[in-house]
């Protein structure tokens, strides 16, 4: 495999974003970690954003009452419908009111929480009905697991008027696909032939696709390609690195590798960056050094050029199949050819050395990270807190529990889980419990891998009764 001189300046960067959310109390008496972990100061300019934004919320829910306003101030509607999805709440409120949508130009969507919302909305003055909001409002619901409700809302539409596009079909087609109902999916394709102006295109069938894919139904994948050549629609680049992506991370690499030739000979469709991280990511996922390192130069040789995330590719495959100077020497390559590793590239790298059981490597990565003047997100912490554990060094722990309270990390499920399975792995159950409560307080919700974690602690110290609990 060779490594190339690249011009770093065309890099596309990576980033690892965790996303959670994080609940703040206040308490005069501080005493521990775990309380401070419990307490997450909020800067005097979050407060303010905070207080406003709430402020802004009630002052949306009082007004749902009345029938005099009707030129609200789009945000502050915009912002308690926000508050109301991050709350959970929409579950409840599709269930008592349609959807409604928004003026396109506010450039936000969501669920309603309440019925008097809804009639709110409909009044203000701003209010517009369109399609390029009906679709972001399915697309959403799709996303939400509500495909009944993305029909009932497909409906209102057309009650309103509204003569559905191309768009909107293909986002009820994937309301559909993404929640299993190909039937229903494959059944709106069929509609949409018989309606002037909205035949099904490339992206329509490339969505019905991915969906296929990730349900793992190959089987009508063949089938949906036959459909498309014989309504007269080529493949586009995104469809086959659907395909390409699709088959290779479900280890189809025969299919993959179909598709990428197909791809190639297309004429229309050159493979590109993603095309280029699919395939080797695929290969290299599964530990298939020697055909990731083939393709890795067939892709140079076609005059594509890595980017970080290959090469953040190229370190994890490379750690995880344990060929450590491979791994080194792509490290080396980068600093030397001005690389700049990101977060995520520390983070491999990190985990790696973690799970290999390295401690001193992965230390002196934790600390040349710091350095580089790149801030520890909550991957960093959990991979650190999973090296300790398996060594038995709890003490170690505890340091990463005080640098996460004095830092302004957003923390997550999976760094919960991995604290509590090392309070846990170590027989500490009373502070495995202490750190469950202090997930709950950090907005964190508990997932079947923590239940899971505790209720093995608990019986393997023979607290029978607390498991069943």
């Amino acid at each position: 495999m060779d490594l190339r001189l690249l011009n770093p300046c065309k890099l596309r960067l990576s980033c690892c974003t965790v996303t959670s959310c994080s609940k703040h109390t206040s308490d005069s008496d501080i005493n521990s970690p775990l309380q401070n972990l419990q307490i997450r100061k909020l800067s005097k300019k979050e407060l303010s954003r905070v207080l406003r934004k709430e402020s802004a919320i009630q002052s949306v829910e009082r007004k749902a009452n009345s029938s005099k306003y009707n030129n609200l101030w789009p945000k502050s509607v915009l912002e308690a419908l926000n508050d109301a999805i991050k709350q959970n709440r929409w579950e409840s409120a599709l269930k008592e009111t349609f959807l409604v949508s928004l003026l396109d130009c506010v450039n936000y969507v969501a669920p309603l929480f309440k019925s008097q919302i809804f009639n709110l909305l409909r009044r203000q003055q701003w209010y517009e009905a369109r399609c390029q909001t009906y679709t972001k409002l399915l697309v959403m619901l799709g996303k939400c697991k509500q495909p009944n409700q993305a029909f009932l809302l497909f409906e209102t539409m057309l009650s309103d008027g509204l003569k559905p596009t191309v768009d909107v079909y293909t986002a009820l087609v994937s309301a559909y696909a993404l929640n299993g109902l190909l039937d229903k999916a494959f059944c709106v394709i069929d509609e949409m032939k018989s309606v002037r102006d909205c035949k099904p295109d490339a992206f329509t069938y490339s969505t019905l696709i991915k969906s296929c894919i990730k349900l793992h139904h190959f089987d009508l994948i063949e089938l949906i390609l036959k459909e498309m050549v014989h309504s007269g629609i080529k493949c586009t680049v995104v469809t086959y690195n659907i395909l390409i992506d699709g088959y290779g991370k479900a280890k189809h690499f025969e299919l993959m590798e179909s598709s990428l030739t197909n791809m190639i000979h297309s004429g229309d469709c050159l493979p590109d960056i993603f095309t280029f991280n699919s395939v080797i990511g695929a290969y290299g996922g599964c530990g298939r050094i020697k055909e990731m390192e083939h393709w890795f130069d067939e892709f140079q040789l076609m005059g594509l050029k890595p980017d970080i995330v290959t090469y953040n590719i190229l370190i994890k495959s490379y750690g995880n199949s344990g060929l450590y100077p491979k791994m080194a020497s792509v490290l080396d390559f980068m600093e030397k050819r001005f690389f700049s590793p990101t977060i995520v590239t520390y983070n491999i790298t990190i985990d790696t050395f973690g799970k290999a059981g390295n401690i001193k490597k992965m230390e002196e990565i934790f600390l040349k990270m710091k350095h580089q003047g790149l801030k520890p997100n909550s991957v960093t912490y959990s991979s650190l807190v999973s090296a300790y554990c398996k060594a038995g060094l709890l003490g170690k722990i505890e340091s990463i529990i005080k640098q996460v309270v004095n830092s302004d990390v957003v923390l997550d499920t999976t760094f919960f889980n991995c604290i509590i399975h090392a309070y846990g792995n170590a027989g500490d159950i009373e502070s495995m419990m202490q750190f469950f409560d202090a997930m709950e307080a950090n907005g964190c919700k508990p997932d079947n891998i923590t239940f899971s974690t505790i209720i093995q602690a608990c019986r393997s110290q023979g607290m029978i009764d607390t498991a069943q609990k």
